[in-house]
């Protein structure tokens, strides 16, 4: 009985499955396949607007990290009585140091995202050329 049913269900899957490259090519319209002008177009620009939106984002990282920073450190002086003038030479150096340290972060992020969109036209360039061949 298992032999007629793997027989069975071998000879289904060989009757549905098209046999030529013409049967293949027919389920596909060119439609489906290529990108007409207007939608890249719409696709280029929904793509930059995300990087706009990403770009805005990232733009706050180094005020944030520098304020959340500064909070520590105030919070940490004023609990262990540091008088005011030493307290706030001290925040202004660390004011400073992680404003820094928050660009640098920017940047790297910022070097990242360009990175990954090169990688992402080389790929979309490969892929362009190897239907025109």
């Amino acid at each position: 009985m298992d032999w007629e049913e793997k027989n069975s269900e071998e000879m289904e899957e060989t009757a549905e499955a098209p046999e030529t490259e013409e049967e293949l090519e027919e389920g596909l319209s060119p439609e489906d396949e290529i990108e007409t002008a207007a939608q890249r177009e719409a696709r280029e620009k929904r793509e930059e607007e995300e990087r706009q939106a990403k770009a805005r984002k990232r733009r706050l990282i180094p005020p944030f990290v520098m304020l959340f920073a500064g909070a520590v450190v105030s919070i940490t002086m004023r609990i262990l009585h540091y008088d005011l003038q030493t307290m706030l030479i001290v925040l202004l150096c660390v004011l400073l140091g992680f404003y820094f340290v928050g660009r640098i972060l920017q940047i790297m992020l910022d070097r990242f995202e360009q990175q990954i969109q090169e990688a992402h036209m080389e790929e979309g360039e490969v892929i362009e050329k190897e239907p025109s061949e």
